[in-house]
């Protein structure tokens, strides 16, 4: 249960993440309810999954599916580059999440 609880959280850091970019610095009140929520339900699933996973593993596992979400949604929602370099550092991340739960 602790890795699904994991896979949330990291969806959640991903809508936070993405969230901050329509908050315009919290001026707006839906997007800031909305990304105060995912904050806080993402540092709660995560802590949740902390209670059986190794710290180190979580939140690498943690932080390394909300930076590959961000990234993706960054280049789909918000035209940011999207070059053979950063594609393949996405990858690298990837590879390190699925190498941390295969040893754990």
């Amino acid at each position: 249960m602790a890795w699904v609880y994991l896979f949330f959280a990291g969806l959640l850091e991903i809508v936070w993440a993405i969230g901050l970019k329509y908050t315009d610095g919290f001026n707006r009140l839906v997007p800031s309810g909305i990304t105060i929520i995912a904050m806080i339900a993402s540092m709660a699933l995560l802590g949740f999954a902390l209670r059986d996973l190794p710290v180190g593993t979580g939140y690498a596992v943690w932080t390394g599916i909300g930076t590959v979400g961000t990234a993706i949604l960054g280049i789909i929602l918000f035209q940011e580059p999207l070059t053979a370099l950063r594609i393949g550092f996405i990858a690298m991340i990837v590879i390190g999440i699925l190498g941390l739960k295969a040893v754990v």
